[in-house]
């Protein structure tokens, strides 16, 4: 094998190399970002835990009156309300995302060995749409509490 052959084997795995890590910077990024989502959504449904239970204990205290105590498992539950929907969805939905992220990057991988890359929307519009929806939903929530 003669030297220029040998010199461009060096800087096209060179150049492979960083294709491969820039796929995985990218993945790594959807990763953080479907935890991102899937930590948004834990707080949520813990935050709709928490306001269902100080309703349960407000209406304990507005059904005795203030005269007699009255037990929380005596007065009727409040219902869930959307906010633990939207928590259980959002958990769902950044597993989801993840399990997309690996698929997107292994057929990357894939692409870039084979040296030709078809780019998916899938993942990109699965995000653009998630976060669309939490943002109306936000809007609309924080304006029905105004």
């Amino acid at each position: 094998m003669d030297e220029k052959t040998t010199d461009k084997r060096n800087r096209s795995g060179l150049r492979n190399r960083r294709v491969h890590m820039a796929n995985e910077r990218t993945f790594l990024a959807w990763i953080r970002t479907s935890i991102g989502i899937m930590a948004f959504g834990f707080v949520v449904e813990k935050f709709a835990l928490f306001v269902r239970q100080l309703t349960h204990f407000i209406r304990a205290a507005e059904i005795s009156g203030g005269h007699s105590i009255m037990l929380p498992d005596q007065v009727p539950a409040p219902p869930q309300g959307i906010s633990s929907f939207l928590g259980v969805a959002l958990v769902g939905l950044g597993a989801l995302m993840g399990f997309l992220a690996f698929v997107r990057f292994k057929k990357v991988e894939r692409q870039i060995e084979e040296d030709a890359y078809y780019p998916s929307r899938i993942l990109d519009a699965l995000l653009t749409l998630s976060i669309l929806a939490i943002g109306l939903f936000l809007v609309v929530y924080l304006y029905h509490n105004m």
